[in-house]
């Protein structure tokens, strides 16, 4: 186990990276032989996203620890080789690409006030992978099986992103503050102190207790376990950790960071920098700003050695933007040096397009970086769920992408491009209910599903959508939507927890294969239609439970999607499309339906008259539209004959 970035074990699996080989792999009987470092696929926005939990996935020597579906806050179990299991299951599913939670070992769990590290999150050292995570608690094991995990996921075509944390660590020490040891505190005062006046701390051991006699400094490496305060050795510095108790506001300050704890997970001081005197065998050792570069050698260390294809990077507007930017074109860098020629980085930052704007390539601080690649896309979740839902105006889900193609407009060669700057997604693990919620009508996980595969973006799907997971319950039963583990389930503790021949898992392996077969949903330009119910007067749709109707087109081909929200109402009318492409008419079929409607129907061209989004005078022209029948809660996918 490497202890230190200049452990020659690392120095040794990054050079070796560096030299192609083949690997052979056992898939169904048979033996593939891959590429290693395994290629970069030629665009991201074929690979959708399956997003676990490796914890809550699956463990196929023992049951979860608590009942499946019930809050549980501590580790339920799953493991590596649960998930190379199930990669039959996911490629069945179409799967392109598995986004795993954090692998690097965090505190331990079953001390008192280390609850809720089971997601990986609250990492305890930056250079090793989780034992327990190992079928037999083994860190050797551990090791061994995730690397058989990656490397059977690329042999059936799948690629491996993995989540990694830059903005903290895990409860590595403790403040002595306000005459006690604490976990946490928030104080503005503290805050806000000058540097210097930082409270003292106390690290932790691997017992999960602080030491009154490793205050400030820990002891030489020799007297420590592998479980005490951080690693690797090169982090275990005070001032590379801010010390000033829990963050006050999620909004970045004038100098682009969010100062502060993540609770009791521990924030590192990134522009910390060695450029002062007598920092001089600091800087020689790290360059001049330490932190972020033992982070980089640290992740392309796991890049280099597990052969992973992206990383998802959490918690990312905590931290100044270019040093953001810094990290993704290390990383970048080191990841064309090997072969990937596409690694991707994609990032949590849970606001609004403005603030994601600052991060990704194309728009970021300097004009000689690229930042990182994508952005999860919390615009579009902020609006499309409540609307599949018919709870908000279907005219949210146009103004996201309205913006958005106006923000782009002198950035980008076509908006087309857009989708490649985001992950799109319904839910995700950090969220107190699950899009499926308890009662929800099936049709309506599956047009929300639909929509989402159907517009730009590199969709992402949570897992366990696919069987119907709709949260946990309490003892009597009743949902519980109180926290984060409230859509945390065990799946593989459900009853036929892997049915391929389930409902949900059918259809949406055909939204799957209808996006997959359709080049306009993976990279084409994005039109909201406007809709008609006498076939004449045309304008979008607007109010909770109206239609969504957008095309997707890539050269000459149109691809029509529309979605019913209404509950109870069907729809029958017109949609345009484009009278370039349909001015000959053209038939459509319906290559997939949540409610299985299967026909065809022939565009028109007609006089009629367009009304401007917003209301105003219509315009008369000719239209070519199609006829569209949706039954309530229906969504179409329409492609050309």
């Amino acid at each position: 186990m490497p202890t230190s970035i200049f452990d020659p074990a690392i120095a040794q699996t990054l050079a070796a990276a560096q030299t192609p080989s083949t690997r052979q792999v056992q898939v169904d009987g048979q033996t593939v032989s891959i590429p290693v470092p395994f290629p970069s696929p030629g665009d991201w926005r074929n690979c959708w996203i399956y997003f676990l939990i490796t914890d809550r996935f699956n463990n196929p020597s023992q049951s979860p620890k608590l009942t499946w579906n019930q809050s549980y806050g501590f580790w339920q179990g799953g493991t590596f080789e649960g998930v190379r299991q199930q990669l039959p299951y996911l490629q069945k599913l179409g799967v392109r690409a598995i986004w795993l939670s954090p692998v690097v070992k965090n505190s331990r769990p079953e001390i008192d006030g280390f609850a809720y590290v089971y997601p990986g999150y609250n990492a305890q050292d930056f250079l090793n992978v989780d034992a327990r995570f190992a079928s037999d608690g083994a860190q050797a094991t551990a090791e061994t099986e995730l690397s058989a995990l990656v490397n059977e996921a690329h042999a059936r075509g799948i690629y491996v992103i993995l989540d990694i944390v830059l903005n903290h660590a895990g409860r590595v020490f403790d403040y002595q503050y306000d005459g006690n040891v604490t976990s946490q505190f928030t104080d503005p005062t503290v805050m806000n102190a000058p540097l210097g006046q930082e409270p003292p701390i106390q690290w932790m051991t691997g017992i999960g207790v602080s030491r009154q006699d490793w205050t400030d400094t820990l002891p030489v490496v020799s007297a420590l376990s592998a479980d005490d305060a951080v690693w690797p050795t090169d982090l275990q510095r005070k001032e590379f950790f801010r010390r000033r108790g829990s963050t006050l506001s999620n909004t970045p300050t004038a100098d682009g960071f969010v100062h502060g704890d993540f609770g009791s997970m521990r924030q590192m001081v990134h522009e910390y920098t060695a450029t002062s005197a007598g920092q001089q065998a600091l800087r020689q050792q790290y360059g001049s700003m330490p932190v972020i570069s033992i982070l980089i050698r640290a992740y392309e260390y796991l890049l280099a050695k597990y052969d992973f294809d992206g990383f998802r990077i959490d918690t990312v507007k905590y931290i100044r933007p270019d040093i953001v930017e810094t990290f993704g074109n290390a990383v970048r860098e080191y990841a064309l040096s090997i072969g990937k020629a596409d690694f991707f980085t994609y990032g949590e930052i849970y606001d609004s397009e403005q603030e994601i704007d600052q991060f990704i390539g194309r728009n970021t601080p300097n004009v000689d970086g690229f930042g990182i690649d994508a952005a999860l896309d919390f615009p579009l979740f902020f609006n499309l769920p409540s609307v599949i839902k018919g709870f908000s105006p279907v005219e949210s889900v146009r103004a996201v992408f309205t913006n958005r193609k106006s923000a782009e407009a002198q950035l980008i060669s076509s908006h087309g491009d857009a989708g490649k700057y985001f992950v799109s997604f319904l839910d995700n693990h950090d969220q107190n209910q699950r899009f499926n919620t308890p009662g929800m009508p099936v049709e309506q996980v599956l047009m929300g599903v639909a929509v989402l595969f159907g517009l730009q973006g590199i969709p992402c799907l949570y897992y366990g959508t696919e069987q119907g997971l709709q949260g946990t319950v309490d003892t009597t039963g009743k949902s519980t939507l109180n926290s984060m583990e409230s859509v945390r389930e065990a799946l593989w503790g459900k009853p036929s927890a892997f049915d391929t021949t389930s409902t949900m898992f059918q259809h949406i392996a055909a939204i799957v294969a209808v996006r997959s077969a359709e080049a306009p949903l993976r990279y084409g330009r994005l039109y909201f239609r406007e809709v008609a119910g006498n076939g004449t007067d045309f304008g979008q749709s607007t109010g909770a439970g109206g239609v969504v109707a957008f095309s997707r087109i890539l050269t000459d081909r149109e691809i029509l999607i529309v979605a019913n929200t209404s509950f109870g109402t069907p729809f029958s009318g017109s949609v345009l499309v484009d009278y370039d492409l349909s001015g000959t008419p053209r038939t459509f079929k319906v290559a997939y339906s949540n409610l299985g409607t299967s026909t065809t129907m022939t565009t028109s061209i007609a006089p009629g008259k367009v009304y401007p989004d917003g209301g105003g005078t219509p315009v008369p022209r000719d239209v070519a539209s199609l006829p569209v029948s949706l039954k309530p809660m229906e969504v179409q996918i329409l492609t050309p004959m």
